[in-house]
């Protein structure tokens, strides 16, 4: 499975796209706010021959679902998130202007829900989908055994884990569900976050300082 990286608007968000030899991909967590950036995502797509099968959100706060209008209109496909985090879509514009900014367009619904279980597939690639809620209600990771990674949103980053003081967010329970849900996988998946640098499993078990 290859994996590309994207570091989109002004938060900044990691956005990524997935495929393999069949050319079928996955698009993650769409940032892309400035047009020069829904422009790069697109050539990424074309220059690839790439069909995108999924789009799916790790969660549905404003600076990860920014690309999401793009990327339906751009290639026919529908977001799937879990339900729990639906009440930010209606949300988002009200949000943009706390930040001091207006959307450029108008956030979509969810067309498909995911909920801890269900299996994503595209070429030959399964991504199991884990519920991790805390940082928001509705928080799930994408986790490929096979290719030992894992994409997990704000849920935990390298040395950190997503704040809990938004709505819907909770402190204890992201802690338990990371310890419970993330860290019993092998210690050698790496994790790609919604923020900042990959890490691995291992790595923050031994060196995250939420939990020493």
């Amino acid at each position: 499975m290859r994996i590309k990286r994207f570091e989109f608007n002004m938060f900044p968000v990691n956005t990524y796209v997935l495929w393999d030899e069949t050319k079928e991909a996955v698009i993650i967590d769409p940032g892309c706010f400035y047009e020069e950036e829904k422009q790069i995502l697109k050539d990424y797509i074309t220059d690839n021959n790439l069909t995108v099968k999924h789009l799916l959100n790790t969660h549905l706060h404003l600076d990860h679902i920014f690309g999401n209008p793009f990327v339906e209109k751009e290639f026919n496909i529908s977001p799937s998130a879990n339900k729990a985090d639906e009440f930010w879509i209606e949300e988002a514009p009200k949000q943009s202007r706390l930040f001091g900014f207006e959307l450029k367009e108008k956030p979509i619904p969810i067309q498909h829900y995911l909920y801890d279980g269900d299996v994503v597939t595209f070429g030959n690639n399964l991504l199991d989908v884990i519920h991790v809620p805390g940082h928001s209600p509705g928080s799930i990771v994408f986790y490929n055994k096979t290719e030992h990674c894992m994409f997990s949103g704000d849920v935990l980053f390298q040395g950190s884990i997503g704040r809990a003081d938004l709505t819907g967010g909770n402190f204890d329970e992201l802690i338990e569900h990371i310890c419970s849900r993330l860290f019993v996988l092998p210690e050698q998946t790496v994790v790609y976050p919604g923020h900042g640098p990959s890490t691995t499993i291992g790595n923050e078990k031994k060196n995250n300082p939420f939990f020493r």
